[in-house]
């Protein structure tokens, strides 16, 4: 009877079996929203880029920090988000880039009532302003001058 040697030369091994551990679904977090990172965000598929107005990963990169923390995040209720918040930005950037109606979302998007949701709950509390004004303000301080403008002009 022959040796296992012999029907499998060493040579050979390598192509039956991964020499080191290959982890195929390694448990990298695609996104690094707070939704993702701590929610149950990765519960609902990612979606390829492909319209103008998605944000590169450099806007992410340097929007994502600005972010309001969510209350269930500080301990003060409710519950994780169950959408990325990179995903719901893209689709309130798409809506407003094309002038369309909520119900008119591409279907790659979180769904339109999902996506109104968080729009809704951020304009009631101010979130959109304060957010608006902590980009502006991150952007001029990158430019060198003060974070608040001191004059504004205004053209009709």
């Amino acid at each position: 009877m022959r040796s296992h040697s012999e029907w499998f030369p060493e040579a050979l091994l390598f192509l039956l079996y991964v020499p080191e551990h290959v982890d195929f679904n390694p448990p990298a977090v695609s996104c690094d929203c707070l939704a993702h990172v701590y929610g149950n965000a990765a519960d609902h598929p990612d979606r390829v880029r492909r319209y103008p107005s998605d944000m590169t990963d450099a806007e992410w990169a340097a929007g994502r920090p600005l972010l309001p923390v969510p209350a269930w995040f500080q301990g003060r209720g409710g519950r994780p988000e169950g959408y990325c918040h990179r995903q719901l930005l893209d689709a309130i950037r798409y809506l407003v880039a094309g002038g369309i109606s909520w119900r008119a979302m591409p279907a790659d998007f979180p769904a339109w009532a999902r996506v109104y949701a968080f729009f809704r709950r951020w304009r009631e509390h101010g979130l959109i302003a304060e957010f608006h004004d902590r980009l502006r303000g991150t952007l001029r301080e990158r430019e060198g001058r003060e974070a608040e403008p001191t004059a504004g002009i205004i053209d009709a």
